[in-house]
């Protein structure tokens, strides 16, 4: 198998198990100079033909992942669950405003 016959077949696989949405923390980045931190949420927006997973990250930043140099991993269940509830603390400071 040549090298482009294994890197489509890593991008494939990478695409069946990121697809775009899924939901991502970075645990930690290669030798990148625009590196992302550590322990940043962000979202996949699609993962090219050589594998490199394109993402949009919680503080803006929009970086490619590549598997064999970045570490990151899907957010669990319970983690998505947190995202998705509303914030109690921003409720409960609209609740204490003036009324008329």
């Amino acid at each position: 198998m040549n090298e482009w016959d294994r890197l489509h077949r890593m991008a494939e696989r990478y695409k069946a198990e990121y697809p775009s949405g899924t939901r991502i923390m970075l645990l930690s980045m290669g030798e990148d100079m625009h590196r992302v931190g550590d322990n940043t949420r962000g979202t996949v927006l699609t993962v090219d033909d050589i594998g490199t997973l394109h993402c949009k990250f919680d503080n803006g930043r929009v970086l490619g992942l590549i598997p064999s140099e970045d570490s990151f991993r899907k957010l669990t269940e319970e983690e998505l669950a947190e995202e998705r509830e509303p914030d109690l603390d921003e409720d409960e400071d609209e609740d204490f405003g003036m009324r008329m």
